[in-house]
């Protein structure tokens, strides 16, 4: 039973939904590196519920680091952030302790923990516990904006409506760092919100697309089989609830070109090597080549919704119909794009050091 990523960097994540404390440790972080708790709060807000289209639960969110940093520094030591839960309504799930919630980890939680889990909001399992992610990739994030790697996520469709393409890596992603529903034409937001809400008035919900931009990554990070760049990458991403699917570059696209149009040509700009095109997604071979790394994630829809559903009680075995209670999102790929954000920057810090060594992050 494990709840940590990484070889270099490592992240373990704890906490359940409902219980006192969510938090993480961060072990490998080298020693100097600066701790803004103004970034970490940024982070954690752009997380947080949005109105009508999000989760009526709202959370302060007022984390302490407990170990691991002095005056502001990391020491090297495992650093710890703890975040406390407060605005917890357990009631809602007590009917649901042994019935299944569809696409809900209920039963299989139930098969795994023989029934010691905690099953409250969710527990272990909950979107909840990617505060504590997201806390911990701020670290991370803006270690690597210090040397120079930037990273940013845009809802690039919602429920059906498409956001443009990346343009302006730079200004896009500094854009993104300050909007609350990021979306890089301003024209979309609202038929974007007006989607939600209309789920949300059927008793419904709606998914979409997550795109992620990552600069500055120098050439020659990954390895070229099983830590490739797009293995820890997706590693990743897929450990975070409601991502089914992730592509890189022109991703399932690129099977319907022609090795003419797919392939990435090379050419010299400004004394560096650079593609014309980036369908490869900035990673050849596994490894990075320079340009901008880019991937899409399927965020399904929020499998809470308030319609009766089939299932069953996995206890009594007996067919049953459920119709859930409680405070849930329409929809969560708004909220989850930083939780991307965050968990990217994770697996590219594990990476780099990695590759070049763990002080690097550190040195100047």
């Amino acid at each position: 039973m494990k709840n940590t990523f990484g070889n270099s960097v490592a992240v373990t994540l704890f906490g359940e939904s409902h219980g006192e404390y969510i938090g993480a440790v961060i072990d490998g972080l080298a020693p100097g590196i600066e701790i803004k708790r103004e970034y970490i709060e940024h982070m954690l807000f752009l997380r947080r519920p949005d109105g009508k289209i999000s989760t009526p639960r709202k959370e302060k969110d007022e984390f302490r680091i407990v170990s691991g940093m002095i005056n502001g520094k990391t020491t090297g030591t495992p650093l710890t952030i703890l975040i406390p839960n407060e605005n917890v309504n357990s009631s809602d799930y007590a009917e649901l302790k042994t019935v299944a919630r569809p696409a809900h980890a209920d039963y299989t939680a139930q098969c795994k923990y023989h029934g010691y889990q905690d099953s409250r909001g969710g527990g272990h399992f909950s979107g909840r516990i990617t505060a504590a992610l997201v806390a911990a990739g701020a670290i991370c994030k803006s270690a690597l904006e210090a040397k120079g790697i930037f990273i940013g996520t845009h809802v690039k469709k919602c429920a059906g409506i498409q956001d443009r393409d990346f343009s302006d890596y730079t200004a896009d992603i500094t854009a993104l760092g300050e909007k609350t529903f990021a979306v890089l034409d301003s024209n979309c937001e609202e038929p974007m919100k007006n989607s939600i809400l209309e789920a949300a008035s059927e008793g419904d919900s709606v998914g979409g697309v997550l795109e992620t931009a990552i600069i500055g990554i120098p050439a020659g990070v990954g390895e070229p089989w099983f830590d490739s760049a797009e293995s820890m990458l997706s590693h990743m991403m897929f450990s975070i609830p409601a991502v089914k699917g992730i592509e890189f570059g022109a991703g399932f696209g690129i099977a319907d070109m022609k090795g003419s149009t797919a392939n990435d040509s090379l050419r010299m700009k400004d004394g560096k090597i650079v593609t014309e095109t980036n369908n490869n997604g900035g990673i050849n071979g596994g490894i990075t080549n320079g340009m901008p790394v880019i991937f899409r994630t399927a965020i399904k829809p929020t499998p809470t919704i308030f319609k009766a559903q089939d299932t069953v009680d996995f206890m009594s075995l007996t067919d049953a119909l459920i119709e859930p209670k409680g405070r849930h999102d329409p929809a969560i790929v708004h909220r989850a794009r930083v939780v991307q954000d965050a968990a990217a920057a994770i697996v590219i810090c594990d990476m780099l050091s990695m590759r070049f060594g763990t002080d690097w992050l550190c040195e100047s």
